[in-house]
This record gives C-alpha cells, sequence and structure tokens, in this order.
C-alpha cells in the first residue's frame, strides 16, 4: 500500500486580466481577435466606460457587452486567461435579471417581424426584378 504523497498542483488564479482575454474564455468570442476588435470598436463597456483590450477585469465588476443585435449585461464572478469548456466558461459571469428579460423581449419582437415578413416562395421574374430596382433606385 503505497501512498501518494505528491502535492496536488496549486491552481493559480490571476486577480486581474485584459478583458479581451476575459472575453474570449469566457467564450462571448470565438476568438481573441475578436474580442480584440469589439473591445477597439467600443462595444465593450467595463463599469460604465468604454474599454481598451488592455482594460483589466476584476471580480465584482459589471461590463456591457454588444454583441450583434444583443446587448448583455453581466457581473464577472471569477477571472480566468485560459479557454475551457463551456461548462467553466458560465461560471465566469452572471448575466443580470434585467438584461436576461430585456433580451428575451427582444428576440420575441425579432420573432414575430420575422413572421410578419413577407417572403417569397420563388425568385423574382424579369419584370418583378425591374419594379424592385426602380422602387431601390427611387428612395
Amino acid at each position: 500500500m503505497s501512498r501518494d504523497t505528491r502535492k496536488p498542483a496549486p491552481s493559480f488564479e490571476p486577480a486581474a486580466v485584459r478583458v479581451d482575454k476575459w472575453l474570449w474564455a469566457a467564450r462571448f468570442f470565438k476568438t481573441r481577435s475578436l474580442a480584440s476588435t469589439a473591445v477597439k470598436g467600443g462595444k465593450i463597456e467595463v463599469d460604465g466606460h468604454n474599454a481598451k483590450p488592455s482594460t483589466s477585469v476584476r471580480p465584482g465588476q459589471r461590463l456591457n457587452v454588444t454583441k450583434g443585435e444583443d446587448r448583455f449585461e453581466i457581473d464577472i464572478q471569477a477571472v480566468s486567461d485560459k479557454r475551457g469548456p463551456a461548462s467553466q466558461a458560465q461560471t465566469l459571469y452572471v448575466e443580470t435579471p434585467a438584461s436576461v428579460k430585456r433580451r428575451g423581449e427582444q428576440a420575441e419582437q425579432r420573432r414575430a417581424a420575422r413572421i410578419s415578413m413577407p417572403h417569397s416562395t420563388h425568385r423574382p421574374d424579369k419584370k418583378q426584378r425591374r419594379q424592385l430596382r426602380r422602387f431601390k433606385e427611387g428612395q
């Protein structure tokens, strides 16, 4: 009976991480360069202020992330600079209830708008294409 006397590896969790790395690790963006581009484009706010890619984030801070038509308002629970499985990424943040409600309402509005829009079952013929072209050029 041999006992394993090895000590477990210490889990090093940084106190603060760059916002672009955190967004990538939390799986808001597929690549770090996409996260960095979003931050540079003003799509990310940290505690109400526009962030730079090098801005550090810590647990307890609030992030506003605009991704496409969706706007996430999240509170950071933990930081990580390594991308892990989605289940681990979801433990890094908590979305505010108001944000969840707002995103649900917006998704419902988009769904209703998509249903009410006319959808053609075929391609426009030559006459219809000319009408479309005249309509678009007239505006």
